[in-house]
């Protein structure tokens, strides 16, 4: 077992109730003061530690780690050394953080500069991300896309029980939670127009996924087995993948997404090891037919992880919308990875892979508004008594997500983005 998953492991610092960093998660991410420029840190409680501190202290001693690796603008020459680095970096910051454990506790001089009120600092792009992918994995919401533009019978393509389908996405508009956007523009056309139209996007929508993150190359023409996968996923972060749903109906064909996704993609700041998720780890469904060799599996892959859509309208209360589980997939993670390399395809660290929008079986388990308001035909009332079949201007958006398992629960924080009038 992993040392810093004890369960039964408690902090001296003070975590409060169902709080998502518990001394058992130790996530990575970016922080910065009105003082400091961005560099690495974990989460305990409703605080930030500060890991560059801590290795400048010496308390990182005995564990291979570079000078200043803390103290770069992203996590990418850190996440590079390894998982096995990785986890001994945060066993040790479990261990320091552990109660009864005196080596940071008594260093109050420490303390006080090292940990920061996490509503205080400002988070940021946790890696510099090389690639993006995009995959197309949950069969509820397939099946769902599918049964409106096509009809039950012919919901799912042919391919999509053989393939873990997926496309190559725009890296450069990833941007951090907080960060706020502008409604995209482009072309559309209406189903009565001879000719497509140039103007803000009318049907914006969010998509509810998950995303890992590499920490490993593999040279061009070397496939990552289902098996090896694992040694290359560092971790994972709460994903929203926009989408201008009536920009995509006109661009899709022939070559699928554009325009349409690459305005926007917001991730939660804080990435949550693969490590970390291990104990919440459960069975996928059967997958029928059977696939291929390259893509069968033995370990359970799948994550237990309850997540959920709020949206607040602006200068009103959070309406929920949507509550699904990151368990609602068909293809796992470590089939996306094998089947994204089979053909000698090369990942590099910092390439992020999003699940495709996570729906459940239950309407209210949706992952878009483009289901969860049936193309439109059931809007949803908020709160303030407005309704939404589509994101509107001034709407915030957040989304988050936790994993709960023998008392403990590891949860990702938030992400959220404000959506502002077209530029």
């Amino acid at each position: 077992m992993i040392k810093a998953n004890n369960p039964e492991l408690k902090s001296w610092v003070v975590v409060p109730e169902n709080s998502d960093f518990p001394i058992q998660n130790i996530p990575f991410g970016m922080f910065s003061t009105q003082t400091s420029k961005p560099r690495a840190a974990t989460a305990i409680g409703d605080q930030v530690l500060d890991l560059a501190s801590l290795h400048a202290a010496g308390l990182f001693e005995g564990i291979d780690l570079p000078a200043k690796v803390f103290e770069q603008s992203t996590l990418n020459d850190f996440m590079a050394l390894g998982k096995a680095t990785a986890r001994k970096v945060r066993d040790r910051i479990s261990e320091l953080l552990a109660e009864g454990n005196t080596e940071l506790s008594a260093y109050t001089a420490l303390c006080e500069s090292a940990f920061h009120q996490m509503a205080a600092v400002e988070m940021h792009m946790p890696v510099r991300v090389p690639n993006y992918t995009d995959f197309y994995s949950s069969e509820q919401h397939a099946f769902n896309v599918g049964t409106m533009f096509r009809g039950p019978e012919n919901a799912l393509m042919p391919n999509w029980k053989h393939i873990p389908v997926g496309y190559h996405g725009r890296a450069s508009s990833i941007v951090v939670s907080g960060t706020p956007f502008h409604r995209p523009k482009g072309q559309t056309k209406a189903d009565d127009a001879d000719s497509p139209s140039f103007g803000p996007c009318r049907l914006l929508d969010f998509e509810l996924e998950m995303a890992y993150i590499t920490c490993k190359e593999n040279d061009l023409g070397r496939a990552v087995s289902t098996k090896e996968a694992e040694d290359y996923i560092f971790g994972f972060v709460i994903l929203n993948d926009w989408s201008a749903r009536d920009i995509q109906k006109w661009e899709y064909v022939p070559l699928g997404p554009f325009l349409a996704k690459n305005f926007a993609s917001h991730v939660s700041p804080w990435i949550v090891t693969m490590d970390a998720l291990m104990p919440f780890t459960v069975a996928g469904p059967e997958q029928d037919p059977e696939v291929l060799p390259y893509l069968s599996y033995e370990e359970d892959t799948h994550f237990d992880v309850n997540l959920e859509v709020g949206i607040v309208p602006d200068g009103s209360d959070e309406q929920t919308v949507s509550n699904s589980n990151f368990k609602h997939m068909y293809w796992n993670v470590r089939q996306q990875l094998a089947h994204h390399t089979v053909n000698g395809c090369n990942m590099q660290v910092g390439d992020m892979y999003g699940s495709g929008t996570i729906s459940g079986p239950e309407e209210s388990a949706y992952g878009s508004m483009l289901e969860l308001s049936w193309r439109g035909t059931k809007p949803i009332l908020m709160k303030d008594g407005s309704e939404r079949k589509f994101i509107q201007d001034g709407d915030t958006v957040i989304m988050r997500g936790h994993a709960e398992r023998n008392g403990v629960r590891i949860g990702f924080g938030e992400v959220k983005a404000k959506v502002l009038p077209a530029k």
